[in-house]
């Protein structure tokens, strides 16, 4: 059994996305009552986005993951005002969701130098607290890792994720003909003529169930929170994964995919998503392709699984683009789909907020008081 545990802490071990850490702020220092010396304040401890940060360095340089600011100091004759006491800064990742224990967000940092603070110093003693000073804010936080990308890709395993996404960029994932050879998140860069960059994200697969937790379930599914759009990328030929495990038509998987997502988090599928079709280079998939796309069309006429497997609504794709991840077969249109999909979710958000602006300067605004019409003119 030992055996087992180390195993799985070298396979799964140098990815770390959640941690979990006590803080503490400072104590505030004494006050001085025979001169009305008022004591420091306790230093605060805050989490700041920095890059070259990884949650796993965190984890390996600090293993007791205490941090505790710096305790005011104490008011004396030469100094009557005590000094704050030092702060204590915990540099993270950006992408990071600061929450407490119950799940309550304390704050997010999306880009690097945004802080949180997590613990506040305590109040240095004063006259109206009888000197005393008091405790700082002491709790239990947790940092959760949930990456920001333009596109993220959504697939059950051995789909082709992982090879799509080193064709389409420079990222080097691990590739396999295995299930699950995505362990862990990896962002590739896809690179423009015009030096535009759009960032992709594979993602671990998803099993039926992962909303459940099953498999590597929100492990996977919370990242997909944070990417702008949805990539589902699709094995032509179906998906199995195991001999005890049912066979899954092209289209099914699409639907599986889909009702995962709803079961997790409906307001997934409000996200811009495209279908990416793999595996084309193999034979007869013209013929599964064109099957594929009539069953798009008319989703309701198509209905091979369980009632509580098939998803409330359907998921209408805004591009359908067959590729082959092996011979790069498709692949200079799906980048082009991909950025003009992009560009027009921007467009699409320009124009809904200047049409909220407009809006708000078209609202009657309400007549001044009688407080701002100044004073009235004597008779």
């Amino acid at each position: 059994m030992v055996w087992i545990s180390r195993i799985c802490y070298r396979k799964y071990g140098n990815f770390v996305d959640n941690l979990r850490l006590y803080v503490r702020g400072g104590t505030g220092g004494m006050g001085l009552p025979r001169l009305g010396g008022h004591g420091g304040k306790g230093g605060d401890v805050w989490v700041t986005a920095q890059d070259g940060i990884t949650l796993k360095k965190i984890k390996d340089q600090y293993p007791h993951r205490r941090f505790v600011a710096g305790a005011g100091a104490n008011s004396s004759i030469r100094a009557l005002k005590g000094g704050k006491g030092a702060d204590v800064e915990v540099f993270a990742p950006p992408g990071i969701v600061v929450t407490t224990d119950d799940g309550v967000v304390i704050g997010e940092l999306n880009a690097k130098g945004e802080k949180v603070l997590v613990a506040q110093g305590g109040q240095g003693g004063a006259h109206y607290c009888n000197f005393l000073p008091s405790k700082g804010k002491a709790r239990q936080i947790r940092l959760d890792l949930k990456l920001i990308a333009d596109v993220g890709l959504v697939g059950f395993p051995n789909a082709g994720k992982s090879s799509l996404l080193s064709t389409l960029s420079h990222a080097k994932p691990q590739i396999g003909s295995y299930p699950f050879t995505t362990l862990r998140p990896e962002i590739g860069k896809v690179m423009y003529d015009d030096f535009r960059q759009v960032s992709v994200a594979d993602l671990p697969g998803l099993i039926e169930g992962a909303h459940v937790n099953k498999g590597m379930g929100h492990k996977f599914l919370k990242h997909v929170e944070r990417t702008k759009q949805l990539l589902f990328v699709v094995d032509i030929c179906g998906f199995q994964l195991s001999n005890k495990s049912p066979f899954r038509s092209a289209f099914e998987t699409i639907q599986l995919l889909t009702k995962e997502l709803e079961l997790y988090r409906e307001e997934l599928l409000s996200k811009p998503a495209l279908l990416v079709v793999n595996k084309m280079d193999l034979p007869e998939t013209e013929m599964l392709l064109q099957e594929l796309l009539d069953q798009l069309e008319n989703q309701d006429d198509y209905k091979s699984l369980p009632e509580d497997l098939i998803p409330k609504s359907a998921l209408h794709f805004s591009h359908v683009v067959p590729v082959s991840a092996a011979t790069g077969l498709g692949i200079e249109e799906l980048k082009a789909r991909i950025r003009e999909s992009l560009d027009a979710q921007v467009a699409s958000q320009t124009e809904q907020e200047t049409t909220r602006r407009i809006e708000e300067l078209r609202r009657p605004r309400p007549p001044p008081t009688a407080r701002s019409r100044g004073p009235r003119p004597s008779a």
